[in-house]
């Protein structure tokens, strides 16, 4: 006899998520982790980079503008969303109450099987699946500079003093744009890893309330009371999983935009690198790894925008499904009006016009393919 108890905790998901946060120095009134916070901001944050961006100004030739952009780019738009999300942590922590109110309505065996088997489980591996991407990149990074040879800094940047002019002085700027960039990977773990995790466990919170829908007045000792005390609590679910949507689409109105802006500028650039510049193995193997990576950040969060929107589609069948026949008419009357308000088109825009979803993916994919072939003709 199985004694475990029928729950599901969306919290778990995120611990992972939080965890960044801590060591990034904030959720914390720690003097030190405040410190902490204080010079990743300044170092990372805000300097990091403005040094890339110095630096390409500085480069003469073309292939060297092309090797720094992609990173320089990468820096810049993570900087710029950590920002975004930073400002909107009290949002986020809003969704996570709500989300934990939903929790609780997960009462059958059914719906937590699915929950436990289905979203907590892609959900997981969404953010496993980044530090493995983002931990490759970075290590093929150190591993272009390290073993080929001379002395060349990890990325073309700019420092107030000459780099060169003594071994002491070079290794150390080199461990700073590693120490650097490594934070700034960090960073992105929770700019990127959020929105995805985010949208699976809304499409999941969804599909367990179309199950709770499709059961209501189908049981053999339910009543009319216990029925319409059902539909009550689930048009109370649906408002807290459009209060959710409504929260989301304020927290990710401009970071999204930003993601979309920077993995069109990296596909393409990155492309144009391995082709034209990449002079070595592990130039190729960076800027291979990289390309993935990029593919990674934009597509998991594309995918699960346009779940919410099929799965959202699905809860006017539910409610068609459930047993509402033997209703009287102030129940079929309440029922009309929740099936029209399920109709209604949900959708997650980026700067509140580019919808979140596979549509934005692939077309984000052919504009990098047509800067791609622009940089080619002009070769």
């Amino acid at each position: 006899m199985d004694l475990k108890p029928r729950v599901i905790r969306s919290e778990d998901i995120y611990r992972t998520y939080w965890l960044y946060w801590h060591l990034l120095g904030l959720e914390s009134n720690f003097f030190l982790n405040r410190l902490l916070d204080l010079v990743i901001t300044v170092f990372v944050t805000i300097w990091y980079p403005i040094h890339l961006i110095l630096g390409l100004f500085m480069d003469r030739s073309l292939g060297d503008v092309c090797k720094g952009l992609p990173i320089t780019a990468a820096c810049f738009f993570a900087s710029f969303k950590f920002i975004c999300f930073r400002i909107k942590l009290s949002e986020i922590k809003q969704i996570e109450i709500l989300f934990k109110e939903l929790d609780q309505r997960a009462s059958s065996q059914e719906e937590c099987e699915f929950f436990n088997q289905n979203t907590r489980r892609e959900a997981n591996f969404i953010w496993k699946s980044f530090i493995v991407a983002y931990g490759l990149s970075n290590i093929s990074a150190i591993a272009s500079v390290l073993f080929a040879g001379g002395h060349k800094l990890l990325y073309p940047a700019w420092f107030p003093y000459d780099v060169q002019a003594s071994e002491l002085i070079f290794w150390l700027s080199v461990t700073y744009q590693i120490a650097g960039v490594s934070l700034a990977i960090l960073q992105n773990l929770a700019n990127d890893s959020y929105p995805p995790m985010t949208f699976c466990v809304v499409a999941g919170h969804v599909r367990l309330l179309a199950m709770r829908l499709s059961r209501i007045g189908q049981g053999p000792e339910e009543t009319k009371y216990s029925t319409g005390k059902q539909l009550i609590e689930s048009i109370e679910d649906h408002r807290k999983l459009m209060k959710i949507v409504e929260l989301l689409r304020s927290t990710m109105n401009i970071s999204q935009l930003g993601q979309f802006i920077s993995s069109g500028v990296n596909i393409s650039i990155t492309l144009v690198n391995i082709l034209f510049f990449a002079d070595n193995n592990f130039a190729v193997t960076y800027y291979g790894v990289y390309f993935l990576s990029m593919v990674l950040e934009l597509f998991p969060c594309c995918y699960y925008g346009t779940l919410i929107s099929v799965e959202m589609n699905q809860l006017t069948y539910a409610i068609y499904s459930s047993n509402w026949m033997s209703m009287d008419r102030s129940y079929s009357r309440i029922l009309l009006i929740f099936m029209q308000l399920t109709l209604s088109e949900v959708k997650i825009k980026a700067g509140g016009m580019i919808g979140i979803g596979m549509n934005a993916f692939f077309a984000t994919v052919r504009l990098a393919y047509s800067f791609f072939t622009l940089a080619v003709s002009l070769r």
